[in-house]
C-alpha cells in the first residue's frame, strides 16, 4: 500500500523513481560484487574460474529479492543476506571468493554512487532543457522594459528578459557545480572493514581502480570503513542549491502572478480549477509546489552535514536517514525541474501589464537616470540627490506625474533642456546593458554545450 506521495505517482518521474526501486537497487549491488571478483581475478588475488561463476550467476538474474528478504528476516542484515543469496547459487569451491575482502558498505555507498550516476544523467538533461526554455523567454523579452524591484519597491528600469538570463545563467552554474562534484562523491570504494584495504592487502588499490574505471566512478583516496561523508554532503548540497534558485524563480512568479502585479501567470490548462470556493482564481500552484519542496531539500542538507560526525571508523546513525534523504533529495528535484520547465514553456507574459506598472509610480521609477543626467551637468552628487527627492517627495502628494514636477522645477530648468528629460523618461532607452548580459549568457550556454538555442 502507497503511504508517502512518491509512492502513489503523485510526484517523480517513473524515470527517476525506477533508479531507487529496491530491485533496481539490488541489480547495482550485484553488477558491483561481480566488478569486484572479475578485478580481483585480474590480479590474481582469487581464481579465475570463481570469477567466472560469480559474474555467470549474477548475470543469470537467478539471485532474487524475494529470496534476499526472506534471509535478512533470519539474518537482520541486507547485505549481508545479499550476499548469502549469491553464496547459495556458487559452487562449493567459488563460495569462499564470494565478497572477498570486502564489506557492506563497499556494497552500499559504491551502489549509491551508481544509482546517483544515473540520477544526475537525468537532472543534467532536464537543466539543460529548462536552461534553453529560459533563454527563450529571455531573447523574446529582450527589449520589454520592465519595473525592477529591490526590497518590494518600484527602484528602477530593466529589461524583463534579464530576469530569464540571470536565473539561465545561475542553472548554467549548477550543471558546472555537477560536473566539478562528480570526481569528489560519484565514488567506488573496495577498501574493506576500516579501509585498509583489508584482506586485499597490498592489491587492494589496484582492485579498486579497476572497478571504479569499470563502473564509470571515482575511487575514493582514504576512507573508513565508509566514503566519507562529507562527500554526501556536498553532493545534497548542490542538489538543494539548485533547489533554492527553482524557489527564487517561483517565487518571483509567484509574486508577479499576484493581483495587484499582474505581469505573469501560469499556464492554466482546460477544466483546471484554481479554487474548489472561487470559480474565478488561477493560482500558481505549481510555482507553491516547488517552494514546498524546496524546504524539504534544505532539510536534507542540514541531515547531510549531521551524517559527517560518526563514530571512529563508522557508527550507523548515518544509514537510516540516508535511505530517505538521498533518494527523496534526487526525485524531487528532479519532479521540480520538470515541473519548472512545464511552467517557463508556457508562461503567459502579460506586456500590456508590464509596460502599464512603469507608470504606477507616475515616473518615479526613472529617478536613477535624472539623478545621472544632472550629475553630467557637473552637479555634485547629492546636491543633485536631495533636489530630485525632494520633488519626488512633493510630486507623490500632490499626485502630479514626476516630469511634469521637473520639467517645471527652476533648479532642473536651468541645467536641462525638455528634450534631455523626455529622452530620461523614455524606457526603451534605459535598458542600459541588458541585451550584451542576455547574449553573454546565451554564448556561456553554447560554449557549454546547450544546442538548440
Amino acid at each position: 500500500m502507497p503511504i508517502l506521495p512518491i509512492d502513489s505517482g503523485r510526484y517523480g518521474s517513473k524515470e527517476m523513481k525506477e533508479i531507487f526501486d529496491e530491485t533496481k537497487k539490488l541489480d547495482y549491488g550485484l553488477k558491483f560484487e561481480a566488478a569486484v571478483a572479475e578485478a580481483q581475478a585480474k590480479v590474481n588475488l582469487i581464481p579465475k574460474d570463481a570469477s567466472e561463476e560469480i559474474t555467470k550467476i549474477i548475470a543469470s538474474n537467478r539471485v532474487r529479492l524475494d529470496r534476499i528478504k526472506d534471509l535478512e528476516k533470519v539474518s537482520d542484515h541486507d547485505m549481508a543476506a545479499t550476499v548469502e543469496a549469491i553464496s547459495e547459487l556458487c559452487s562449493n569451491n567459488t563460495k569462499p571468493w564470494i565478497h572477498y575482502g570486502l564489506t557492506s558498505n563497499d556494497i552500499v555507498d559504491t551502489s549509491t554512487s551508481m544509482q546517483m550516476y544515473d540520477a544526475f544523467k537525468i537532472i543534467e538533461s532536464k537543466i539543460q532543457e529548462l536552461i534553453k526554455e529560459l533563454l527563450r523567454k529571455a531573447k523574446e523579452n529582450e527589449r520589454l522594459p520592465a519595473v525592477g524591484r529591490t526590497h518590494g519597491q518600484h527602484a528602477s528600469i530593466m529589461s524583463f528578459g534579464l530576469k530569464f538570463a540571470i536565473w539561465s545563467n545561475e542553472m548554467l552554474d549548477h550543471l558546472t557545480r555537477i560536473e566539478q562534484g562528480k570526481k569528489r562523491f560519484l565514488l567506488c570504494k573496495t577498501l574493506g572493514v576500516v579501509g585498509t584495504g583489508s584482506l586485499m592487502r597490498e592489491e587492494a588499490l589496484e582492485v579498486q581502480k579497476i572497478v571504479s574505471e569499470k563502473l564509470d566512478l571515482f575511487p575514493i583516496e582514504a576512507a573508513t570503513q565508509i566514503i566519507p561523508r562529507e562527500r554526501y554532503a556536498e553532493m545534497i548540497f548542490i542538489i538543494g542549491l539548485i533547489g533554492a534558485t527553482l524557489d527564487k524563480i517561483a517565487i518571483e512568479i509567484r509574486n508577479l502572478q499576484r493581483t495587484e502585479i499582474g505581469e505573469v501567470q501560469e499556464p492554466f490548462k482546460k477544466g483546471q480549477m484554481g479554487s474548489s470556493a472561487v470559480p474565478v482564481k488561477k493560482n500558481p500552484t505549481k510555482s507553491e509546489r516547488i517552494s514546498s519542496f524546496a524546504k524539504i531539500l534544505k532539510s536534507n542538507v542540514y541531515t547531510s552535514l549531521e551524517n559527517i560526525s560518526l563514530w571512529h571508523e563508522r557508527d550507523l546513525s548515518n544509514s537510516a536517514n540516508e535511505r530517505f534523504i538521498i533518494p527523496i533529495s534526487a526525485i524531487l528535484i528532479d519532479d521540480m525541474i520538470t515541473t519548472m520547465i512545464k511552467i517557463i514553456s508556457g508562461l503567459i507574459i502579460n506586456k500590456e501589464r508590464i509596460l502599464e506598472n512603469i507608470e504606477i509610480t507616475k515616473g518615479q521609477v526613472f529617478a536613477e537616470f535624472v539623478l545621472q543626467l544632472l550629475i553630467s551637468k557637473g552637479i555634485p552628487r547629492f546636491e543633485a540627490y536631495r533636489n530630485i527627492q525632494r520633488i519626488a517627495f512633493k510630486s507623490t502628494e500632490t499626485k502630479e506625474h514626476f516630469f511634469k514636477a521637473l520639467s517645471e522645477d527652476e533648479n532642473i530648468k536651468k541645467n536641462t533642456t525638455e528634450e534631455e528629460l523626455k529622452s530620461v523618461f523614455n524606457p526603451q532607452n534605459q535598458l542600459s546593458a541588458s541585451s550584451k548580459i542576455i547574449c553573454n549568457v546565451i554564448e556561456k550556454a553554447k560554449d557549454m554545450k546547450i544546442y538548440g538555442l
